[in-house]
């Protein structure tokens, strides 16, 4: 089972609560966040226990889900459909840690930059080594997409 003060037992929770104020929307969203955190823990050869990390992986892709699905809400003018998904968004993020701001990833890359110029890499033969190494000190809590870091990490070598 969950740890008592792990994230998914927290959105257990507020599940609880969320069908005691009858807020169909929360009770929804977190319902859906729950399937997706259990489908993620059963899928593959046997099942696990996501780690926080990894439970906050899977909360971040629902959102870009939710995020994409508005858009094309929006462009198809079903505006409604477009609010609700942009609404599901408000409530995930209330379980995702505070993004990274740029200058803060910035910082982080041109660190990790120098490290590999004085260890002989450089341009872009360094990208991945660069990619790696700020992956890991920011780290899921920190909120930075992937596509973020490894278009600040290839600016900042070219």
């Amino acid at each position: 089972m969950s740890q008592p003060d792990s994230l998914k037992s927290r959105l257990q929770h507020d599940l609880t609560e969320a069908m005691k104020a009858s807020d169909d929307l929360a009770k929804s969203t977190i319902r859906m966040m729950l399937a997706a955190v259990m489908n993620a823990e059963v899928a593959g050869k046997e099942a696990v226990t996501l780690t926080d990390d990894q439970v906050i992986g899977v909360l971040r892709s629902e959102s870009k889900k939710r995020a994409e699905s508005a858009e094309l809400y929006e462009q198809a003018g079903r505006t409604e459909l477009a609010v609700k998904e942009r609404n599901e968004i408000v409530i995930i993020e209330k379980y995702l840690p505070v993004a990274m701001d740029e200058a803060q990833l910035r910082a982080v890359v041109d660190e990790e930059v120098a490290k590999a110029a004085a260890n002989g890499q450089s341009g872009p033969k360094a990208m991945g080594a660069v990619i790696k190494a700020v992956k890991e000190r920011v780290g899921a809590g920190a909120g930075v997409d992937g596509a973020l870091i490894a278009s600040t990490v290839k600016s900042a070598l070219s």
